[in-house]
């Protein structure tokens, strides 16, 4: 089991709810929500009882369509599983809980009772659509979980420290000089090759051999393949999924879903869009048409990049159709060899931990009406009433016309300018110069 941050958030949630709400914990599949939770009920209490709606037994399934006898439910499932439970000392975890809504329902029920705690695991592909003929429980708290994080990536591969170090040094504004530059620039673009799904990272630790983790991973998006058609039949959700390294490469302003689906509605679009935006497989990226505080506001729900929530997944994505042998961008990336037109990973990369620090992703273009050249900010995010205009590359240049077109614009909007890219951390004016594994602490 890989040490996961959002372990403390449960701590928290037991301590602070005594019993008074259940825990949904929610996220794509494989990012390990089962494997949180039962350690959690193993280490946190007495005895715990783990449901599993994708293989229950039809007894206990129908348990859950009438619960007006809590007495008998639990005497059922404690026979069931073979396992007593103890008043306030108890868990049941309900996995997968979208393949049951009415065990969903019975929350509020059981939560009133307050005789045990409640853990449930859901993922939100196809969440959404088992709602539709029952009573949302009011009694849910909701956390996301995400695929590994860099620093729970380090920890897993058994490095304890860097991660401390590096964020010493983002606070006190120093670089940790170029030769230790490269050597953690090489340790986290291993990160970007395995990702943070911990299904890959385990086979990385395992077995040391890419191929094998590839194969992982292509199992992975196998999965994801399969749950999309069970949203959409047609297969459009997937073509969306699938094109986003192809639409990146364009280096477009906005995806262009037109080109992807043909004559497809944009209200149609508009909704397969929200349905990756639900899954957690796909992180949108929305234009700020007011680059300023409150951007969700003034976002254009019809201008948007998409990126994979894990860019381990991303980099397999790229090279799905072609055998692992003809794949060369493990090899380019490792030692940093990466050709220009493959630099949207970073991109990725960055929109993942963004994301995974609860920003929402918007970004921002600007045409020059003179020049018609089209400047764009890469992410925007917001800090002390301002905003931080981000530009990515994946070289170590320190060119930055956009950031400098943007802040001649908006100079009195913006708190920092940061510009990510892969030599060590210096200050370029008043532009920080951030090698991306620093990303993680902005």
């Amino acid at each position: 089991m890989f040490q996961r941050k959002i372990y403390e958030k449960m701590l928290d949630w037991k301590k602070n709810s005594e019993g008074r709400t259940a825990l949904l914990i929610e996220g794509a599949r494989r990012v390990g929500k089962s494997t949180v939770a039962k350690e959690f009920a193993v280490n946190e209490y007495k005895s715990f009882i783990l449901i599993d709606f994708s293989k229950v037994s039809k007894e206990v399934r129908t348990l859950f369509d009438d619960v007006s006898d809590l007495n008998y439910l639990f005497l059922q499932l404690q026979l069931q599983y073979k396992t007593d439970l103890h008043e306030r000392n108890s868990v049941i975890i309900f996995d997968e809980v979208q393949l049951c809504p009415m065990a969903r329902q019975a929350i509020k029920s059981l939560v009133e009772d307050h005789r045990y705690d409640y853990i449930e695991t859901g993922s939100l592909i196809s969440i959404k659509k088992n709602v539709k003929d029952i009573l949302i429980p009011s009694e849910e708290r909701k956390i996301s979980m995400f695929p590994m994080d860099y620093e729970e990536f380090l920890m897993a591969i058994g490095d304890k420290t860097s991660y401390s170090i590096l964020k010493k040094c983002f606070e006190m504004g120093k670089g940790v000089g170029e030769q230790t530059n490269r050597k953690l620039l090489r340790q986290f673009r291993l990160y970007m090759l395995v990702g943070g799904m911990p299904q890959a990272v385990n086979e990385y630790i395992q077995t040391n051999n890419f191929r094998k983790v590839d194969e992982i991973k292509r199992d992975i998006l196998s999965l994801y393949e399969d749950d999309m058609k069970k949203i959409d039949p047609t297969g459009r959700l997937s073509m969306l999924f699938d094109a986003i390294p192809a639409q990146l490469n364009k280096n477009a302003s906005r995806y262009q879903a037109s080109a992807v689906l043909g004559g497809e509605s944009s209200e149609r679009i508009l909704e397969l869009i929200a349905e990756l935006a639900d899954s957690r497989i796909a992180l949108v990226s929305y234009h700020a048409n007011d680059p300023n505080v409150g951007m969700a506001n003034a976002k254009d729900i019809s201008r948007f990049k998409l990126f994979l929530s894990d860019t381990g997944l991303f980099t397999t994505l790229l090279f799905k159709d072609k055998d692992f042998t003809e794949n060369i961008v493990y090899e380019k990336l490792l030692s940093d060899k990466l050709s220009a037109n493959l630099g949207y990973l970073y991109e990725n990369v960055v929109a993942q931990i963004l994301t995974a620090n609860g920003n929402e992703l918007f970004y921002y273009t600007m045409l020059n009406e003179v020049s018609k050249h089209n400047y764009e900010i890469d992410f925007l995010i917001t800090r002390k009433n301002k905003i931080c205009p981000i530009e990515v590359k994946s070289s170590g240049y320190k060119t930055h016309k956009s950031l400098d077109v943007f802040a001649e614009k908006f100079s009195d909007r913006i708190v920092n300018r940061y510009l990510v890219y892969t030599k060590d951390m210096e200050k370029d004016r008043d532009i920080f110069c951030l090698p991306v594994y620093m990303v993680p602490f902005l």
